[in-house]
């Protein structure tokens, strides 16, 4: 995949000869939907796999996390593949972003999944933040992080261990029944912010009249929508 001239920093050879598969679902442009940055423009860098859930509905009731509302199997999205190198996929990621946007505004790339921390490393952060982008991750909090990452997103799962206890927010899905995924075992840990996001569904409407409730009454919190799916964009 060729870059057009002038279209943004180029790659270090560096860079470019750490050798490491990554197993892409989807990579597109979009606007951040949800959390402390919604409505920031961002190429969406979605990694195959997670450790919580095999996105196979048949094992949907018995895994760690029920309510995921992803598809993160396979590589077969919209930009996806399998990437032979971290500059490779930074590079991916910056035409993506050349296509989309005018010469404004500092490029942003958010990790996700599935679980990003199974795949995201220190070389494919360096990739990423020598082709200008800010580096975003959304992270079940399962997995360590390794260092350079610009924005951490932590969204806990109950039943699941947390091991990523410090970021710039916490956004959790509400309401979870299990007693270890209540609010109050999240608030006193060292993030900048904390959102509740009522968890989509059937129940969707009484969820967010229940997260609206308890932020009114624990000021701490705040209400999180998932923009994205009200407005119609991926």
């Amino acid at each position: 995949m060729r870059l057009a001239a002038n279209t943004g920093p180029r790659l270090t050879e560096t860079a470019a000869i750490v050798s490491r598969t990554y197993a892409v679902k989807e990579l597109y442009y979009t606007l951040q939907g949800e959390g402390a940055q919604t409505g920031r423009a961002a190429v969406f860098c979605r990694f195959a796999g997670c450790n919580l859930w095999t996105g196979l509905e048949r094992d949907r009731a018995t895994a760690v996390c029920t309510f995921c509302d992803t598809d993160f199997i396979g590589t077969d999205g919209p930009g996806g593949g399998r990437f032979e190198t971290p500059a490779a996929l930074a590079r991916a990621a910056l035409e993506t972003w050349n296509q989309n946007r005018s010469p404004s505004g500092t490029p942003l790339v958010v990790c996700t999944g599935g679980e990003p921390l199974l795949q995201l490393d220190a070389p494919l952060i360096d990739a990423f933040h020598e082709a200008g982008f800010h580096v975003a991750i959304e992270t079940n909090g399962t997995q360590p992080a390794p260092p350079g990452i610009d924005w951490i997103c932590v969204s806990p799962k109950a039943r699941a261990p947390l091991r990523l206890t410090s970021g710039n927010e916490l956004k959790l899905v509400f309401p979870q029944r299990e007693p270890e995924a209540q609010p109050e075992r999240f608030e006193s840990l060292a993030f900048q912010h904390f959102f509740l996001q009522p968890m989509d569904g059937p129940e969707r409407i009484q969820n967010t009249q229940r997260a609206l409730a308890y932020c009114l009454e624990h000021p701490r919190w705040r209400l999180s929508l998932q923009t994205h799916k009200l407005i119609g964009i991926p």
